[in-house]
């Protein structure tokens, strides 16, 4: 098949492509290739088309699709900051709503068989009750969750109306290698390079509060599972169980041998104290079924990490 896969250069994005390149298909990217790694990403995938482009600007999403007439479209291209999102939720409304909107009209304008859509377990704000799962009410917290909310029911609207089959993953903490160590959100990603460079590490409150934190090959995984099953559902993708930012920490500490300084701040307001999902649907639906351990993930990070550092 052929799969135009926007967002691709990115964290998440590229690891998906990586799957789909490896099952035999024909991949395009999107991606404004603002990353630290998409300039290196773009001359490592030979085999890849890429497309430097907006998913906001409607003029350049229109001859994209005219011009790659993709079978499948994988939207993982997103504002995926929750603080940023609270901090300018105008951008990440015209980011995560208009652009998600450009990629459904031209979807549908040049017989696009399917979407797959990356949302959020922030899309359940604080839950009553663990583990989550898909038949829990929706009620974010932040405009990033909002704004995944809102592009879910796009999605379904879309599949209603001019009957596009979607799948729709709502991913938990994603970490592993490529993700950016210096943005706001990937605290493992954050921490492993803190960690390597002998560097200080912020935690933001008492560090108690959970995640569930799954591995980036696992959610790609799913994506190359959505291809041909769960369409016009709902899943979540997770691990099923809670981890801690202390012990997040004390990973770490593990793999790399030693310890470094810990500077404790005020918790984020936006920040869900405890949140872990089910994975049982997407076991029953997907057949998918999370396969890297956190300590097996985190060893891995450190070691991509380490890399990075000594060819710099």
């Amino acid at each position: 098949m052929r799969i135009l896969v926007t967002g691709g250069l990115g964290f998440v994005g590229s690891t998906i492509a990586d799957q789909y390149l490896a099952a035999g298909h024909e991949v395009i990217v999107v991606d404004t290739i603002h990353n630290a790694y998409g300039e290196q990403l773009i001359r490592q995938k030979k085999h890849i088309k890429c497309y430097q482009a907006s998913i906001v600007n409607q003029d350049h999403i229109r001859r994209i699709f005219k011009d790659v007439r993709p079978d499948i479209v994988n939207h993982q291209a997103a504002q995926s900051s929750v603080v940023v999102s609270a901090n300018n939720p105008l951008l990440d409304a015209q980011v995560n709503i208009e652009g998600l909107l450009t990629i459904l009209v031209n979807c549908t304008s040049t017989g696009v068989q399917k979407i797959i859509f990356a949302s959020s377990g922030t899309v359940y704000g604080t839950p009553e009750r663990m583990p989550v799962d898909e038949t829990f009410p929706v009620h974010p917290q932040s405009p990033y969750g909002i704004t995944k909310a809102a592009g879910e029911w796009y999605i379904r609207y879309w599949q209603q109306t001019y009957g596009l089959p979607y799948t729709i993953l709502r991913n938990s903490n994603i970490y592993g290698p490529r993700q950016n160590p210096g943005g706001t959100s990937g605290v493992i990603a954050t921490f492993a390079r803190r960690f390597l460079e002998h560097q200080p590490i912020t935690i933001h409150g008492d560090g108690e509060q959970q995640k569930d934190f799954v591995y980036v090959s696992d959610v790609a995984r799913a994506n190359l599972l959505a291809l041909d099953r769960g369409s016009n559902n709902v899943f979540c993708i997770a691990t099923g169980a809670g981890t801690s930012i202390n012990r997040i920490y004390q990973l770490l500490s593990e793999v790399v041998g030693y310890q470094v300084e810990i500077i404790h701040t005020p918790a984020h307001g936006e920040d869900i104290p405890c949140a872990y999902f089910s994975p049982k649907k997407a076991e029953h639906l997907l057949q998918w079924k999370p396969l890297v351990s956190l300590e097996e993930g985190i060893r891995t990070t450190i070691y991509f990490f380490r890399r990075e550092l000594c060819a710099a």
